[in-house]
């Protein structure tokens, strides 16, 4: 990808070097480059949640956080169980390696018995293990035991958990304290319980009845994406070209002084 992008800036007379590729990667390059604040102007680390950290620990060069994705979807008393089965499996099962794929489901206690078993046999017959809290456990014994762990893990694998809960608000206090401030969906025909749900989620985006599968930013329309920053300043959320240009004034003036 370089040399196709430093051929193609050639052939339009500009220097190709306006795009350099490091060759080396060994550790002790990485941790050089971290320190270069009088020619790198932006790291955006990719990798993992523990490489990330890593780099924000050690990094003098400003950075651009693109976070790993505990992404949770809740099921509320009031969603459409219709939408909701194919919106959560597509979430799982589309891309689950990838940093928007649905690691957790939350459910209200109120829809928990009839939709819960649907749910497992769907994400079963997609080769998915289900792992769960007790609450979950005792409605389809098939679930696994889920760790504080769990719920933490950002699995990338075909693995889900599963928590049962009595209402928006504990199901928003349960998501803020997991989450990785990446993608979280709420299923519900509930306006009031959805603009609550979007308000109170500390996350990039927010959805309604959605995927947490459309954040990219191809989807949003902003082009080739460089990653989903998880930072609240100044990109959030998917970013493209506009999220990564700076801003410069040009003021002309004809002999103008500030009284």
């Amino acid at each position: 990808m370089a040399d196709t992008l430093r051929n193609a800036l050639k052939e339009i007379g500009i220097t190709e070097n306006a795009v350099q590729l490091v060759s080396d990667t060994s550790h002790e390059i990485a941790n050089e480059m971290m320190q270069l604040t009088d020619y790198i102007d932006v790291l955006i680390p990719r990798g993992s949640g523990k490489f990330i950290k890593m780099v924000v620990n050690k990094a003098k060069v400003p950075i651009i956080e693109t976070g790993a994705g505990n992404c949770h979807i809740y099921v509320d008393k009031d969603a459409d169980l219709d939408k909701a089965l194919p919106i959560i499996i597509n979430a799982k099962v589309q891309r689950p390696s990838v940093c928007n794929a649905a690691e957790k489901v939350v459910l209200h206690k109120d829809i928990a018995e009839k939709f819960l078993p649907k749910l497992y046999q769907a994400l079963k017959d997609n080769n998915v293990q289900v792992r769960g809290d007790e609450r979950a456990v005792k409605i389809v014994s098939d679930i696994i035991p889920a760790t504080e762990d769990d719920w933490y893990t950002e699995y990338n694998d075909y693995i889900i958990a599963v928590k049962v809960v009595d209402n928006l608000d504990e199901a928003i206090k349960h998501i803020n304290k997991y989450n990785t401030k990446h993608s979280e969906s709420i299923i519900t025909e509930n306006y009031a319980a959805s603009r609550q749900f979007m308000k109170q989620i500390d996350a990039a985006v927010v959805y309604a009845n959605a995927s947490t599968r459309f954040t990219d930013g191809n989807e949003f329309g902003f082009g080739a994406e460089i990653g989903i920053s998880t930072q609240k300043l100044h990109a959030r959320g998917p970013m493209g070209a506009n999220e990564l240009t700076t801003t410069k004034y040009l003021v002309q003036g004809d002999g103008q002084i500030r009284e």
